[in-house]
C-alpha cells in the first residue's frame, strides 16, 4: 500500500472578474452544508437575491488582496504543501472545498502516482458544519463515486493539541505589538442553527458557562463555538494574558439569521469607548490568510475600529507557511500514517 497526504483548505474563485466570483459563490453558497436550507429556499435565496448583487462587490473585495501570483489562499496552501513535501517521502498534493484545484483533482494526482492509502488534512482547526464535515463529506462522495479502492483517513480538528497551541502561541508572541490595550481573537461566524444541530448531547445552551467550561465531550467535539473559546483559552493562557485583555467574537456574518456573537463588527465599533484604543487583533479560524481575514479584518475591520475612536489597529496574520506550522502539519499526518 502506497501512502499520501491530500491538504485540503476552503477554496477561491479562478479570478476577480464578476462572472469567476459568482461561479465560485454558487458552488459556496448552495452547499447544504453552508446555507443549510432545503433544496428550493436555498436556491431562491442564493440564486435569485445574493448572486444578484453579491459577486460585483465581492469582484472589487477580492482585487484588494489579489496577488501577482493569484489567490492569497490557494498561494499559501501551495506553499505549505511545497514545505511538507520537502519533509516527507510520500506524495502531497491539494485540493479545494471549493472551485479549482477540487478533492476529486488532488485525490486522482495520488492515485496516478500509486497511491491507495490517503491521510486527508482539512486545514481547519475548530469544527463546523460548513468547513471540516463539508469537507469530509465531500470527499466519501467523490471517494465512492470515482475511487472506491481508495482508503482515507481524516486528520480530526486540532483546536487543543498542544503542538498546535504552542505553535500559534509563538507566532502571535513574535507578531504582537510591545504595548497594547487588548487581543481580539476573530473567528469566522456560523449560524447559531448549525451549533445545535451538530450538538448531539443537547447540552448546548450557547452562552459562556457551556462554551468556556462543559466537560461532556459529546458536545466538545461537534461544538465549534466551544472549540473557538477553548483555543483562546489556550493561546492566552501560553502568552500570560490576563483575561480582561483577550476578546472573543465572531465575523462574516451573512444574511438576517442569528448567527453565534458576539460579533467582530460591532466590537470593534465599540471597543474605543470602553477604552481599548490600541487593538490586536488575530483569526485562528484560519490557518491561511484569504479574503475573510486581508480585507474583512486588516482593511475593513481596522477602518471600523479607527472610525471609532481607535488610534492603533495591528492585524496579526495567520500562521501561513511558517516553518512551525508545517511541523505541526507534518506531525499531525504522521499520526494517522
Amino acid at each position: 500500500m502506497k501512502k499520501g497526504i491530500l491538504l485540503v483548505n476552503l477554496g477561491s474563485p479562478k479570478s476577480t472578474s464578476v462572472e469567476d466570483v459568482k461561479e465560485y459563490l454558487d458552488e459556496f453558497l448552495m452547499d447544504e452544508k453552508v446555507i443549510d436550507y432545503r433544496w428550493f429556499f436555498r436556491a431562491l435565496l442564493v440564486r435569485g437575491i445574493i448572486l444578484k448583487t453579491r459577486p460585483q462587490k465581492s469582484a472589487e473585495a477580492y482585487k484588494t488582496v489579489w496577488t501577482d501570483e493569484g489567490s492569497p489562499l490557494i498561494v499559501i496552501t501551495q506553499k505549505i504543501q511545497q514545505k511538507l513535501q520537502q519533509l516527507v517521502d510520500i506524495p502531497v498534493e491539494i485540493g479545494m472545498r471549493y472551485a479549482e484545484p477540487s478533492i476529486q483533482s488532488g485525490i486522482q494526482k495520488l492515485v496516478n502516482q500509486g497511491v491507495t492509502d490517503i491521510v486527508l488534512f482539512p486545514l481547519y482547526p475548530q469544527y463546523a458544519m460548513s468547513t471540516t464535515e463539508t469537507v469530509v463529506d465531500k470527499a466519501e462522495e467523490v471517494r465512492k463515486r470515482f475511487f472506491p479502492e481508495v482508503n482515507i483517513k481524516y486528520i480530526p480538528p486540532f483546536y487543543n493539541r498542544d503542538l498546535y497551541i504552542d505553535c500559534l502561541a509563538e507566532s502571535i508572541r513574535e507578531k504582537l505589538p510591545e504595548q497594547f490595550d487588548a487581543l481580539q481573537f476573530s473567528y469566522h461566524g456560523v449560524p447559531e442553527r448549525h451549533i445545535y444541530k451538530t450538538d448531539k448531547s443537547k447540552t448546548c445552551r450557547l452562552d459562556n458557562e457551556t462554551c468556556n467550561h462543559s466537560t461532556n465531550e459529546l458536545h466538545n467535539q461537534l461544538c465549534y463555538r466551544h472549540q473557538c473559546y477553548k483555543t483562546t483559552e489556550l493561546v492566552a493562557e501560553k502568552l500570560g494574558l490576563p483575561k480582561e485583555k483577550v476578546l472573543v467574537t465572531f465575523q462574516s456574518r451573512l444574511g438576517k439569521d442569528k448567527w453565534i456573537e458576539p460579533y467582530t463588527d460591532e466590537t470593534l465599533e465599540q471597543l474605543p469607548q470602553r477604552g481599548v484604543k490600541n487593538l490586536a487583533i488575530v483569526c485562528p479560524a484560519f490557518v491561511s490568510d484569504c479574503l475573510e481575514t486581508l480585507e474583512e479584518i486588516a482593511e475593513e475591520g481596522k477602518e471600523e475600529f479607527l472610525h471609532a475612536g481607535g488610534e492603533q489597529f495591528h492585524y496579526l496574520p495567520c500562521l501561513n507557511d511558517e516553518d512551525r506550522w508545517i511541523q505541526v502539519v507534518k506531525a499531525l499526518c504522521e499520526e494517522q500514517l
